[in-house]
């Protein structure tokens, strides 16, 4: 397909959202460079949670695997556990497996996985290295851009030698993280909630802390005092990392820092189990929606564009359905095929998910803050009992819901798209808790196991990827010549792919169904389109 004689795109920002976009780009046949102004290593990780959904993205790029090998210790469980300290009194548990225990999920060819940044990072900078078409930049700073309408100049300096040079691209992405250079310079306001809560991420080792104790084992250990929930303690690796987040730290995040190990000591509640401090980084809890994704032929993406409460792990898995919405639109524009309305549905699409993963993530916060009159939780009393296991019972059942969260992974859907062709059925109830699967067009397309199922099956979800794909489905296939010859004569890619599979008809209701790039549905019919040039302006943006 013709390209663009200068399609080397450039990202601002070597985190898992820009490597990731630059690998999903990669995957389409377009170079990048990544701009990053540190060497790449992290010293508190920030996420833990991959989900469901970024793993199926993962998956399409071939990166499940590697994900899967990254360290987190097998046979560790994962469930959440509520106390005053990892020395003192048990609260209430909600038990959940480890992920060699994880039980398989119908709605999808994956399952979620724990990995930390500090080990996502290293594996995304391997796969990034590795890939001729990246080339990605440590050490260097972004300092500019000018938007000349055909093209984007970035001016950087390299802070090894204090040296400035330019790249000329014809479109730039900000993943430049909440305090978004790239953003700033776009004038983007951002909306919303700028300080729900100030906190300290204390990064800390201790191997005695993943076993040598009453509590068991567990992803995460909520502590409650006189006062209520205060902070909790996340496993990193489920052998020796882990990090404490002290909660309302607001006006006091420096002596936090500065007394990291005292808070670390509040939390195991003894001097007996040993740790040794890594280090404290004090952070801004806010739940910030940009008011556009893009101005001109620059972008943002990931925390650049929102910023949420980690509470429900909803940040980077949001940010990577950005990645998956943004680098096939870009690809189309690249190759020609792209309409114009086509990038600027990338605001339209992608800002209400960020509004509503946002607000979920809040609720989530506020319920951990909603139990409260915990006065004499600490006795050693009958009453003090008493007070721990309306407590204990109190908030496990008022966080149950953040761990339990398939609908919102899954079930986000691009209502009011321009690049969406409706059949005229209502919108599904939003239920973030329960995942219902539909290919509904704006949707995401539905996994099906394709003859026989794991270990060896392919899943619907594979077919999907490099261009559109026309499912036909049932027994008796009906041609589609007019509308295939249309996709030719204006280069879009496109796959005919015939399943006579009887669940897959059933679950996805038409026998034709168009899934775009991004496995989302753009159209679905019980005959042809009627005029097929119609169709392919709508969904290719023209």
């Amino acid at each position: 397909m013709a390209r663009s004689p200068n399609e080397n795109i450039v990202i601002i920002g070597g985190g898992p959202i820009g490597m990731s976009l630059a690998l999903d780009l990669a995957y389409r046949g377009v170079s990048s460079t990544i701009i990053e102004k540190t060497d790449g290593r992290i010293e508190t990780p920030k996420l833990g949670l991959i989900s469901v959904r970024t793993m199926e993205i993962f998956r399409r790029l071939g990166l499940n695997n590697y994900v899967k090998d990254t360290k987190f210790k097998r046979d560790y469980g994962l469930s959440m556990v509520y106390c005053t300290s990892i020395a003192t009194h048990f609260l209430g548990k909600i038990p959940y497996p480890s992920l060699q225990d994880e039980p398989s999920y119908p709605g999808s060819p994956e399952t979620k996985w724990r990995c930390s940044q500090i080990f996502l990072n290293p594996m995304l900078e391997e796969r990034v290295n590795a890939c001729p078409q990246i080339d990605y930049r440590t050490m260097t700073q972004f300092e500019r851009f000018e938007d000349k309408g055909d093209k984007v100049i970035v001016h950087v300096r390299d802070l090894e030698n204090d040296t400035t040079s330019t790249l000329s691209t014809p479109y730039l992405i900000g993943c430049d993280g909440a305090g978004s250079r790239v953003r700033r310079q776009l004038e983007i306001d951002m909306l919303g909630e700028g300080a729900l809560d100030h906190s300290v991420a204390i990064f800390f080792r201790s191997s005695a802390l993943a076993s040598d104790h009453k509590m068991g084992e567990a992803e995460r250990y909520f502590f409650v005092d006189d006062n209520g929930w205060w902070g909790n303690i996340s496993a990193m690796d489920g052998y020796e990392l882990w990090r404490l987040t002290v909660s309302g730290a607001d006006g006091k995040s420096e002596s936090v820092v500065k007394d990291a190990a005292a808070w670390v000591r509040r939390a195991l509640g003894s001097d007996d189990i040993p740790f040794e401090l890594i280090s404290a980084l004090p952070w801004r809890r806010s739940q910030l929606t940009a008011a556009e994704f893009s101005k001109g032929r620059v972008f943002i993406a990931g925390d650049s564009a929102h910023t949420m409460s980690p509470t429900g792990g909803l940040g980077m898995n949001t940010g990577m359905g950005d990645v998956n919405n943004l680098a096939w639109k870009i690809t189309a524009s690249l190759e020609g095929w792209g309409g114009d309305t086509l990038l600027n549905s990338y605001t339209i699409e992608r800002r209400p998910i960020a509004e509503r993963n946002a607000s979920v993530s809040t609720h989530n916060f506020n319920q951990l803050k909603s139990v409260i009159n915990c006065t004499g939780i600490l006795e050693e009393t009958p009453e003090g009992e008493r007070i721990r296991e309306r407590i204990g019972a109190q908030i496990t059942g008022a966080t149950k819901t953040e761990w339990e969260t398939m609908g919102v992974h899954l079930g986000y859907r691009y209502e009011a798209s321009p690049i969406l062709a409706s059949d005229g059925t209502d919108e599904p109830y939003d239920d973030h808790r329960y995942y219902v699967p539909t290919a509904r067009p704006g949707h995401r397309a539905p996994h099906v196991w394709l003859g026989g199922g794991p270990p060896n099956g392919l899943s619907t979800l594979d077919l999907f990827g490099p261009g559109f794909v026309l499912l036909r489905l049932g027994t008796s296939p009906q041609s589609c010549d007019t509308f295939e010859r249309s996709a030719r004569k204006r280069n879009i890619p496109l796959r005919v792919i015939d399943l006579d599979q009887a669940d897959i008809l059933e679950l996805y209701e038409s026998p034709l169904v168009l899934v775009r790039p991004d496995g989302h549905v753009a159209w679905r019919g019980q005959k042809p389109p009627e005029d097929a040039e119609k169709l392919w302006d709508i969904v290719t943006g023209a």
